[in-house]
């Protein structure tokens, strides 16, 4: 099984996914912007909580570089909605819970959680440039600083 469908300088194929405040997520539709995606395991759970908050936090500063945010999981819209209400967040949040753009990114690993061995996204984030392109992944991310390094790397693409 290939690690994802998508590589590194690679131009994203047209994808599209259900989105909180009733929107559908059409990636043609942010040509012209950076897109920072960053997928998490699970709404109200702490380490998808703090990762959150650190996007809304530096939400401002992103928008200055031209760079929409989006978070995604395989909850539902109406979890999704709770989640985004809850922490106030500027930013929509995507619902794959087929799991179609999670394979497209090779997101979906065997981890253990509690001793047991489940299947769940791995904390990543993608970052995709104003023409479409795959330009920067973090895969593995531990939240502590992530986003800042995020933010730092978007600077660089103005």
């Amino acid at each position: 099984m290939a690690d994802s469908s998508v590589e590194m300088g690679q131009k994203l194929p047209e994808f599209t996914a259900a989105m909180t405040s009733e929107k559908t997520f059409r990636l043609s539709e942010y040509k012209g912007r950076n897109i920072v995606l960053f997928f998490y395991p699970k709404d109200n759970t702490p380490g998808c909580t703090t990762e959150s908050i650190d996007f809304r936090n530096l939400f401002p500063e992103f928008q200055q570089t031209s760079t929409e945010i989006f978070g995604l999981s395989r909850d539902s819209i109406r979890s999704h909605e709770g989640f985004k209400a809850k922490l106030e967040m500027p930013f929509e949040l995507i619902s794959d819970p087929e799991e179609a753009i999670c394979a497209l990114f090779g997101v979906m690993k065997m981890k253990s959680m509690y001793g047991k061995t489940v299947r769940g996204i791995e904390r990543s984030t993608f970052l995709i440039d104003a023409n479409g392109q795959l330009v920067k992944e973090w895969r593995g991310v531990k939240v502590p600083g992530h986003v800042d390094e995020v933010l730092e790397f978007t600077k660089s693409l103005s």
